[in-house]
């Protein structure tokens, strides 16, 4: 893996489709809407568990929506291969080009789709896109202190855990959220690389692993 030095441009984070194997990563429009309203409502209330951007759908994918025409944020739709049947939603943003450091997050699955492909998959065709196409050299991630499942997730694909940001945000029921923070380097993407597709190769299903809240 080429090292890219602070002074390389890096190109424009753009809404582009990923595919891989098992799921395909198609930017969020509104023709999405209704084949992901109906997937959250089949979901339950448990997906937007202890997350600041809890709420109704519709308020939820409009921000999304209206993130990525203000250039802030790339929201994804997640599709299966086999059939594009909706997965979920996950999104690039955070994007500081002159750092070179972006962050994947907003991250949520319908529970059919934990402790499989999904997910290791999803983390691979984004990472690819953002230190191999567009020459990011950090990539952050964060999730609720809370959620053990999804700190679990980003430790076994790699990423290493670098603190805690306590009283983060303001969950809306009133709570504090504190948000526990992972990154990849440039530096360490071969291996994570390789671990990633060490893991989806054992897969002949497309049901992901579980990593709602992050974000």
């Amino acid at each position: 893996m080429t090292e890219f030095a602070p002074t390389q441009p890096v190109a424009p984070v753009a809404p582009v489709v990923l595919a891989g194997r098992f799921v395909r990563l198609e930017p969020a429009e509104e023709r999405h809407r209704a084949g992901l309203a109906a997937l959250h409502a089949d979901a339950g209330p448990r997906i937007f568990a202890n997350s600041p951007f809890a709420g109704s759908f519709d308020d939820y994918f409009d921000a999304a929506l209206a993130s990525s025409e203000a250039d802030a944020h790339v929201p994804f739709v997640v599709r299966a291969m086999t059939d594009d049947a909706f997965v979920g939603m996950t999104r690039l943003f955070d994007i500081h080009p002159g750092d070179r450091g972006l962050e994947i997050g907003y991250t949520w699955y319908h529970p059919a789709h934990w402790g499989g492909a999904t997910n290791p998959e999803c983390k691979l065709l984004l990472m690819q896109y953002a230190f191999e196409a567009c020459r990011y050299s950090r990539v952050q991630l964060k999730t609720d202190a809370r959620n053990a499942h999804s700190q679990a997730a980003m430790a076994k694909m790699g990423a290493t855990r670098e603190g805690v940001l306590r009283h983060h945000k303001v969950l809306p029921d009133g709570r504090w959220r504190d948000s526990v923070y992972f990154s990849v380097l440039a530096e360490d993407w071969p291996d994570i690389r390789a671990g990633l597709e060490a893991r989806l190769a054992r897969f002949s299903s497309p049901n992901g692993l579980h990593s709602a809240a992050e974000g």
